[in-house]
């Protein structure tokens, strides 16, 4: 049987060719998606490719990819992939009615994703998470050369993929299979870094001499992300902002000194989004269009949000949104302990899940404010779009936000943040202009804030503009997607200076 290929290359590589793009994630929309993950992968890799890129994406296979793509073929014959004292039988599978885009490739090791979560379930990890990612990194650095022709760019996606960049610099065979490819890291979230007690080292096939402060040894544990971002040549986090936030110690969750080590080599870029999915203009996910010159029925929209989360109908009420994942990191305790949301006579609607205790406070708060406050703990993207056009103004009090999508979506659909000055928050947002910003991390922080919003929605005079200013920001991946192309070639250069 002849190797699969995805065809020719198109980014210029070092020997003057062009190298396919390899894109490493443990999640990608809409296939496997808890987070903003899944969707700022997908929004990179889709600009790539309308760029002229060759672009092939690698993603477990896990069971929430039969929902969205029930007619898989496999591509090529399975393989055997050692790590440890064990192999494991891995396949590859493709769509069989391949969208337009990038090239997604599902690598199938069923003892480690046939299951029903991503990452766990019931609130609980799986125990053998270490093993599972390290699987699949190290499977798909048997399958790059059985499934394209010529060369890649390896471009890795937080710490469940981190250990490809490691196994890429310290495997024999790999190390002279790799010898000139170019690597790229993005953290997506640095709290979340891949921590596991020492005993993995042999399931996880690291080799002992790389467990090491310099390496992989984070206060005697295993720290995946740290271990990529020492084997990268690029790293990339998602706002420059967030980028300055990460070398300091009160941002740098324990790593800092390792992203000042990196230097020029580590630098900021802000997600986008897919702006012709979020635009109030042409979303059929909403009760009724409309768009900057035109705003009257967005009234309809708060209205049939109203509806759905049983409040009564109030043309004039202002209303606020929050959605996302119920932990602490978006903020829930400033909000639950703030006195105006508690008090004020406004409507906050809350959708998502997360964190029991926070699910369990939420719908206390709606009980006891059932004219003023409506949760739904079951996310839908209707609904979350729904929300958007519903809302006058969205909660971002975030502890920390390395990049945040919503507040751009928000701002789309004329619906003002009311965030944290952290991160990608602080990059997207304009205080006062196209939303409102605060600095302490306090309750009272949130409310002075919201007050303020109040104030600017009590005056149309004042509100319009700004919802109007808000409405006409430019949160596409262009932008984005040439900063990357720039950040390639940075990795190319330095691959070079390895022969």
């Amino acid at each position: 049987m002849p190797t699969p290929s995805f065809g020719s290359p198109v980014i210029r590589a070092p020997e003057g060719g062009a190298p396919t793009i390899v894109h490493l994630t443990s999640e990608y929309s809409p296939f496997a998606r808890t987070g903003g993950l899944a969707e700022a992968v997908m929004g990179l890799a889709n600009y790539q490719v309308m760029g002229g890129a060759n672009v092939v994406v690698f993603v477990p296979l896990y069971r929430s990819v039969r929902a969205h793509a029930p007619d898989l073929a496999p591509l090529g014959r399975p393989i055997q992939v050692a790590l440890g004292f064990r192999s494991e039988e891995v396949r590859f599978f493709r769509e069989v009615q391949q969208p337009a885009g990038p090239k997604v490739v599902f690598v199938d090791i069923p003892s480690a994703f046939s299951r029903a979560g991503l990452y766990g379930e019931g609130g609980r990890d799986y125990v053998d998470n270490a093993r599972r990612f390290s699987l699949f990194s190290r499977a798909v650095l048997d399958g790059i050369p059985r499934l394209i022709a010529g060369p890649v760019l390896v471009h890795a996606h937080d710490w469940h993929t981190s250990l490809a960049l490691m196994y890429m610099r310290t495997y024999g065979e790999l190390r002279e299979r790799f010898a000139d490819t170019p690597t790229v890291l993005s953290v997506h979230n640095a709290g979340y870094q891949g921590h596991f007690p020492a005993s993995m080292l042999n399931d996880c096939g690291i080799p002992p001499e790389v467990y090491n402060f310099r390496h992989l040894e984070w206060y005697d544990r295993i720290n995946f992300l740290k271990g990529g971002l020492t084997f990268a040549d690029m790293v990339v986090t998602v706002s420059p902002t967030h980028a300055q936030e990460l070398r300091t110690p009160g941002g740098g969750f324990g790593l800092q000194e390792v992203f000042q080590w990196l230097g020029t080599r580590f630098t900021g870029i802000t997600n986008g989004i897919d702006q012709s999915l979020w635009n109030p203009a042409t979303d059929d996910q909403i009760t009724a269009n409309y768009s900057r010159t035109d705003t009257a029925n967005k009234a309809k929209c708060k209205a049939a949000l109203q509806r759905s989360f049983g409040l009564p109908q109030r043309k004039r009420i202002p209303m606020f949104g929050l959605t996302g994942r119920m932990v602490t990191q978006k903020g829930l305790d400033l909000v639950l302990n703030s006195q105006l949301i508690w008090t004020l006579d406004a409507q906050f609607v809350f959708l998502g899940a997360g964190e029991a205790k926070y699910e369990r406070a939420l719908l206390t708060l709606a009980k006891a404010r059932p004219q003023h406050v409506g949760v739904q703990l079951n996310f839908t993207d209707r609904l979350e779009h729904r929300l958007m056009a519903g809302a006058d103004m969205f909660l971002m009090p975030s502890q920390y936000e390395p990049c945040g999508l919503t507040q751009m979506r928000a701002q789309r659909y004329g619906s003002l943040p009311i965030g944290r000055r952290v991160g990608g928050i602080a990059d997207t947002v304009r205080d006062d202009t196209t939303g409102f910003l605060f600095d302490e991390f306090q309750p009272a922080a949130l409310d002075r804030a919201i007050s303020r919003a109040l104030a600017r929605f009590a005056d149309s005079n004042a509100w319009t503009p700004r919802m109007n200013a808000a409405m006409q920001q430019d949160f596409g991946w262009e932008r984005s997607a040439e900063r990357y192309a720039q950040v390639y070639q940075q990795a190319i250069e330095i691959a070079k200076q390895r022969r």
